[in-house]
């Protein structure tokens, strides 16, 4: 097996183990009695979508792996300080039940997205294009979690 088929491994498996924060802490009940705007994607949206995305992401910083290897080291650390926060988030929302705490949580996972598509773009634009969707995806979240508060005083 290739050196790079190895490194896309790893990514794929970090990125799988950021995202199995989803599956340690699932909604539940508590998440399914909160009021949620009409706007709510169905439930089976959020594993598929999110599927998705880890994809993308992983193969967006093999590819930076493979472009520059250790010379993207400061981008490279950025992508694993993301994929702290995309995990942090379902922990604090779902396993805390904070949705206050999440929101501000899902702030810094916005900036850090925001940062880690600049610090790619240097090393390939395709990696930085493959971070678009995940973007739109935690902008939607960021919107569900900031109405879910205002929804639900009394369940933060």
């Amino acid at each position: 097996m290739s050196a790079s088929l190895i490194a896309l491994g790893l990514f794929m498996f970090v990125n799988l183990l950021a995202a199995s924060s989803g599956a340690a802490f699932p909604p539940g009940d508590w998440y399914e009695s909160l009021d949620k705007p009409s706007w709510t994607p169905p439930n089976w949206a959020f594993p598929v979508v999110w599927t998705m995305i880890f994809i993308m992401v992983a193969v967006s910083g093999w590819l930076v792996w493979e472009a520059a290897g250790w010379g993207a080291a400061g981008a490279l650390g950025l992508y694993g300080a993301n994929l702290a926060l995309n995990a942090g988030w379902s922990a604090i929302f779902f396993g805390l039940k904070r949705m206050d705490l999440a929101l501000a949580e899902v702030a810094f996972l916005w900036l850090s997205i925001a940062a880690l598509i600049w610090a790619f773009s240097v090393y390939s634009t395709l990696a930085a294009l493959l971070l678009l969707p995940y973007l739109l995806w935690v902008t939607v979240a960021a919107a569900l979690n900031l109405r879910m508060v205002q929804l639900n005083p009394r369940a933060i």
